[in-house]
């Protein structure tokens, strides 16, 4: 889903679809710790509250520098 136009096109050196910048899936949200018992506000991504899940919310935090 990346870019706008055929391979044809694209071995033609002419693809202005190529250069579209695109960002991850940062949303803000407030993450209750409960080993210290205080809410942070993080920016993260979509795949960073699934590893947040994965791993602990403490443990991760602190790996990231968010406390």
């Amino acid at each position: 889903m990346a870019g706008r136009y055929s391979n044809r096109v694209r071995a033609t050196k002419f693809n202005p679809g190529g250069n579209t910048r695109r960002y991850a899936n940062i949303q803000k949200r407030r993450i209750f710790v409960p080993e210290t018992g205080k809410t942070v506000i993080v920016n993260i991504s979509a795949k960073g509250l699934k590893t947040l899940k994965k791993n602990g919310v403490a443990k991760s935090l602190k790996k990231a520098g968010a406390i």
